[in-house]
Order: structure tokens, then C-alpha cells, then sequence
């Protein structure tokens, strides 16, 4: 599994592995033990993983979400040393020592709680994400 496989969708918890498309939208199932299957339609806001950047103070202006995870795996492996439950000046302060060049003024502190807990289902579902090298010639046919 890539991030190209994976999504999120607004108004919903959680990570979504991408199955196939359907007539009315995009087969989904949750990446948890439930593996709950549902269908995205034109309504929904979905977002894939390897679309998604992170807001830096760079000339850039952002850095790749795939990126930021696999530095924060390097890092610090398997123990964050916090959760998303953790206090806004721990998750930012976390978020500075992962990406110190990270916008403080676009980046929120609802943002970092989702990267801590997509970082830990990915974590669990989908590890071969962080040993993966950058895999653009993936056939999605």
C-alpha cells in the first residue's frame, strides 16, 4: 500500500484504503479493525495522502505529507512520546522538532492531531509506507 491508496474524507474520523472506483464515486474501507466499506461520492471531500502538503516558511512554501511522515518515522520510530490528545504547546512543539520550518500561522493545532493520528494508524496498517522508496511509477490501472 502507498499514500496514493489511502484517503481522507471531511466530516468523517479516520483513514480510508481506496478499493475501486463506482459508478456513483470511490469504494472505501476504513483502515481499522471494523473495515468498514462505504461509498465517496461527488459529495464527500475526499482527500488522497500523496495529495496533501504540509505549509512551511520555505521558498517551496510546502513539504510533501509523505515526506514529513517518514521523517517523523526516522525520528522516532514507533513512540511519538505523545498522542493527538496531547496539549496544543506539546503537539506544536512536536511539530517543530519534526518540521521547524512548518507555518505557525497556517498550520493549526487540529492539523498536527490529525498527522499524530494518521501517523499512528498508518503505523499499524500500513507500515510498508515508511520503508517504501518513492514509488512514481506505480501502476494504478
Amino acid at each position: 500500500m502507498t499514500l496514493a491508496d489511502i484517503a481522507t474524507i471531511s466530516g468523517k474520523g479516520g483513514l480510508f484504503k481506496i478499493l475501486k472506483p463506482a459508478k456513483s464515486g470511490v469504494i472505501l474501507e476504513s483502515l481499522d479493525e471494523a473495515k468498514t466499506k462505504l461509498v465517496a461520492t461527488a459529495h464527500h471531500k475526499l482527500s488522497v495522502l500523496n495529495e496533501i502538503s504540509i505549509y512551511t516558511t520555505t521558498k517551496e512554501g510546502t513539504v510533501a505529507l509523505e515526506d514529513v511522515l517518514k521523517k517523523i518515522n526516522q525520528e522516532f520510530g514507533n513512540d511519538l512520546g505523545l498522542d493527538a490528545d496531547a496539549d496544543n504547546a506539546e503537539l506544536k512543539s512536536f511539530m517543530k522538532a519534526v518540521l521547524p520550518e512548518y507555518d505557525e500561522n497556517r498550520v493549526y493545532v487540529s492539523d498536527i492531531k490529525k498527522l499524530v493520528k494518521w501517523y499512528g494508524v498508518l503505523q499499524l496498517q500500513a507500515p510498508e509506507i515508511f520503508t517504501q522508496e518513492e514509488s512514481k511509477e506505480e501502476d494504478n490501472g
